[in-house]
């Protein structure tokens, strides 16, 4: 079994159990120890695989209910992706400094070398 399909079949008895698709990928994010976006990717992956997503136009119309939802959603997504961005900018940051901390330690050695060099052009 796929990791999609997995993610898929998850979420589907999830919210067969009651919780909405936004409520089962956040356990389930919580349950793999992923991102949230990430295991939604599978999931959206594995529908069209199966063509279990429907392509056409939508059937009903829109409720308040399911615009209410949607935002909810929309709104949960924009929180979710700044922590993404908050974890994505201490990443680069711990790189950075890791860096940091290399050139300086090597700053003696490297600048001893190099003056080593311009001594043995002078002769």
């Amino acid at each position: 079994m796929t990791k999609a399909q997995q993610v898929y079949e998850r979420v589907n008895a999830l919210t067969e159990s009651g919780l909405t698709k936004a409520d089962a990928f956040r356990q389930l994010a919580d349950e793999f120890g992923q991102p949230v976006k990430s295991l939604q990717g599978a999931y959206y992956q594995h529908t069209r695989k199966t063509g279990a997503g429907g392509t056409g136009a939508r059937k009903r119309e829109t409720t308040a209910a399911d615009a209410v939802e949607s935002a909810k959603s929309l709104l949960e997504r924009a929180v979710e992706s700044i922590d993404g961005e908050i974890a994505a900018a201490k990443e680069r940051a711990d790189e950075a400094k890791g860096e940091y901390e290399a050139m300086k330690a090597s700053a003696s050695e490297r600048k001893s070398a190099i003056k080593a060099k311009i001594n043995a052009l002078d002769k």
